[in-house]
């Protein structure tokens, strides 16, 4: 073990799974405190710590390396193979954790459910009765959304849009050839703003993206950092943004717009070009599309360019493969460092969790791993928001403040509800 990644676990360990045969609530189960991920109904809810890998600065490759020796030393008893979750800090100087939870409700593709339990003894009771509240109905009760709302922006606006033309006259001099700059909005609620209210709206609303929750870290990615099967992986960095004023098709000029856009596709091109090459060491074989898709999410649509490729050592595990891709230039920049250095000294905010890598991880080296965007740390009545851009040569403030403003709206919509 590396000194900087600690590992707290309870040996030996042993994991246990029942089949449930009836529908599960995702974000119910996860609660207020626990940790979810799920995309087109399919996914995790996990409750508990049956173990967790302290992950130290910089050290996000040899925890993953931590994790899957963790995860093989798990006895398992049954069809599921134990997962670890987490959601890492944008900073890879900031410190994190990943979490292999106590209870784990999956629910499969063609809605299929099981109940998987680690621990270092089982009781058939105990198990009956978790299974008992995995299937059963929400508690009732008073309702517990908040009635009152106050939306502020905590970043300055007026000075965001310097930094944005003070960035776009930097990498027009050739400092760098993108940064992005973040700004912080925050929502104050008379009473707790419920997590699984929020996660089950994202859901809702935006099926294909990943919704997550950990510790209270919700949000709804639209962007795939790197997933793993076995020998396969793949990636759809998203960068570029045009909005939607009707639904996805139906607004052609924008959807051209963006597609024809030299900025928007140059914006695009950075991304796409660097997350291929941060994965073709790990590549036997890696097919990058030539041109970039269409990614509607809501009321805007992105640029995407889907990536994949055959692993030429199978060993590499999912989070592995994310620790060689972040930060991309979507959420930090290019050159990176450079970007980075940017960003310490322009941008004025701590990112904490928003636009780290969030996902999981298994014991064969599966897993998903998205880019943690549409996103908001909630605590009690209060909800932390964070939005970013891409800036280049060209770049207007003006123009860059409303992306952000169309980037917010997924959350918002999200907590702030009547």
């Amino acid at each position: 073990m590396t000194p900087r990644a600690a590992l707290a676990v309870r040996r030996p360990l042993m994991a246990r799974t029942v089949e449930l045969g009836a529908e599960v609530d995702l974000p119910r189960l996860a609660g207020q405190r626990g940790v979810l991920w799920q995309q087109n109904g399919a996914g995790f809810a996990g409750l508990g710590v049956a173990a967790k890998v302290r992950v130290g600065a910089g050290c996000l490759a040899s925890a993953a390396v931590e994790v899957s020796e963790l995860l093989a030393s798990i006895e398992v008893r049954g069809p599921n193979r134990p997962v670890a979750l987490g959601a890492l800090p944008f900073s890879t100087s900031a410190q994190g954790e990943l979490v292999v939870p106590e209870v784990l409700v999956r629910r499969q593709l063609d809605g299929a459910t099981s109940l998987t339990v680690i621990g270092s003894k089982f009781d058939p009771d105990t198990m009956a009765r978790l299974a008992r509240w995995a299937t059963g109905p929400s508690p009732r009760g008073e309702d517990p959304r908040p009635r009152e709302y106050l939306v502020r922006p905590v970043t300055d606006v007026r000075r965001w849009c310097e930094r944005v033309t003070e960035a776009a006259s930097a990498v027009a001099a050739g400092h760098l050839d993108k940064v992005v700059l973040a700004r912080e909005v925050a929502v104050v609620a008379d009473r707790t703003i419920p997590v699984p209210e929020v996660a089950r709206r994202l859901a809702s609303a935006y099926r294909s993206c990943a919704v997550f929750a950990v510790d209270g870290f919700v949000g709804a990615s639209p962007e795939l950092l790197v997933a793993r099967e076995a020998e396969r992986v793949w990636s759809r960095p998203l960068a570029g943004t045009a909005p939607l004023n009707g639904p996805p098709g139906s607004d052609r000029e924008s959807e051209s717009w963006l597609l024809s856009s030299a900025k928007e596709r140059q914006e695009h091109r950075l991304v796409a070009d660097a997350v291929a090459a941060g994965l073709a060491p790990f590549c036997a074989d890696l097919a990058v599309a030539e041109m970039p898709a269409l990614v509607p999410v809501g009321t805007i649509t992105h640029l995407g360019t889907p990536i994949e490729g055959r692993l030429a050592d199978p060993r590499r595990s999912a989070l592995e493969l994310a620790a060689a891709l972040h930060p991309t230039p979507a959420v930090a920049g290019t050159p990176t460092e450079t970007a980075l250095a940017h960003l310490a000294a322009a941008e004025g905010v701590d990112r904490g969790r928003y636009a780290g890598p969030v996902g999981w991880v298994d014991a064969e080296g599966d897993g998903e791993w998205a880019v943690a965007i549409r996103s908001a740390q909630l605590a009690g009545g209060r909800a932390r928001l964070l939005s970013g851009v891409g800036i280049v040569a060209g770049s207007v403030a003006e123009a860059e403040l409303l992306e952000t403003e169309l980037k917010l709206q997924p959350m918002l919509n999200a907590i702030v509800r009547p």
